[in-house]
């Protein structure tokens, strides 16, 4: 299974735009995936599920995490890095199943100009910790803003370029 992580609890943000373009993209290109959005998660995740707790809510997303073989990440940059509560749900993951020898894509987005290149660094981190294997081609959207039009699909040549790039190498990884 592909999960398509919308790394972010932030409502109606563009990282889920992103990341249900990269969903119907990859259907387009034949990879069949789903998109789970940090929203989602129980409201008291901090309480309910770390630190050897389990929430019947945190049950479902569990198993999915851990039936999903690759992953990939949209992450927003939250303060010069990637979102605190990406962190805690990693964090509430089972370890080493949820992640361990499983392969992942990373893509950083701002609303500034560097795409968040900070922040998919840090994550890429702790995705060694990890030993979450990691697509080398990573991708960085700045003025994410500008890049999505009405229907919420890239436009732009380049980021159309480096973003199906990305999703082929994904494809065959």
């Amino acid at each position: 299974m592909v999960t398509i992580i919308s790394g972010t609890n932030r409502p109606n943000s563009n990282t889920l735009k992103v990341a249900n373009y990269y969903q119907r993209t990859l259907i387009s290109k034949g990879l069949e995936s789903n998109v789970f959005s940090l929203e989602d998660l129980p409201d008291n995740l901090i309480a309910s599920d770390l630190y050897g707790n389990r929430s019947e809510a945190f049950l479902s997303i569990q198993e999915m995490i851990t039936n999903t073989s690759k992953f990939l990440f949209i992450i927003p940059e939250y303060n010069g890095s990637f979102p605190g509560v990406l962190k805690t749900f990693i964090d509430a993951c089972n370890f080493p199943e949820s992640f361990y020898d499983k392969k992942a894509a990373l893509v950083g987005i701002s609303s500034g100009k560097y795409g968040n290149i900070r922040g998919i660094d840090h994550f890429g981190g702790v995705c060694s910790y990890l030993h979450l294997n990691v697509l080398p081609l990573r991708i960085h959207i700045s003025t994410i803003k500008s890049e999505l039009n009405e229907n919420g699909d890239f436009f732009k040549e380049d980021t159309l370029k480096f973003s199906h790039q990305q999703m082929d190498k994904f494809i065959l990884f």
